[in-house]
């Protein structure tokens, strides 16, 4: 069961987000529902650690087991979802991810993978394009420069 809590005026929502960075690229990620694009990743479900559900969400939507290297945000995100109009405040759990060890950086600058009949698109974006892409979490187009050493907590309203 995801940690996803529904009210009358918002949604709470508890995820982990993969970082996966090469040569000044970000993997991003888009899927028949939403036109803007966001890190791979998903909700973590009850009883499950951060880092369990990041790797099982990568291997649910890349079909890879990657590796993560360390825990860079904790992100307190108060937003407004674009396409359901939900009003969400969501917790979120930034890792960097290494996956050195998989087939990824073969598979080419964008490619298709699927997930539960559900058909995700995958894109390398360049960091300096970051900016002027629909993008989001809008925090990661400035921070992308610098990764933090350590776990750093972070509050966005957006």
């Amino acid at each position: 069961m995801d940690i996803t809590f529904r009210y009358d005026d918002g949604v709470f929502n508890y995820r982990a987000c993969a970082v996966i960075v090469h040569n000044d690229h970000i993997l991003a990620m888009r899927d028949g529902r939403s036109p803007y694009y966001y890190l791979p990743g998903g909700r973590v479900q009850l009883h499950e650690t951060a880092e369990a559900a990041v790797l099982r969400e990568l291997k649910e939507e890349l079909d890879i087991d990657a590796a993560i290297t360390r825990a860079l945000w904790f992100n307190q995100g108060f937003f407004k979802e674009e396409v359901s109009g939900d009003a969400y405040h969501e917790i979120c759990l930034y890792y960097l991810v290494d996956v050195s060890a998989t087939d990824l950086l073969s598979r080419g600058e964008s490619f298709v993978c699927h997930d539960g009949g559900k058909e995700l698109q995958f894109e390398w974006l360049p960091f300096d394009a970051l900016k002027s892409t629909y993008f989001y979490p809008l925090f990661l187009k400035d921070k992308i420069f610098h990764l933090p050493d350590t776990l750093t907590i972070l509050e966005e309203h957006e």
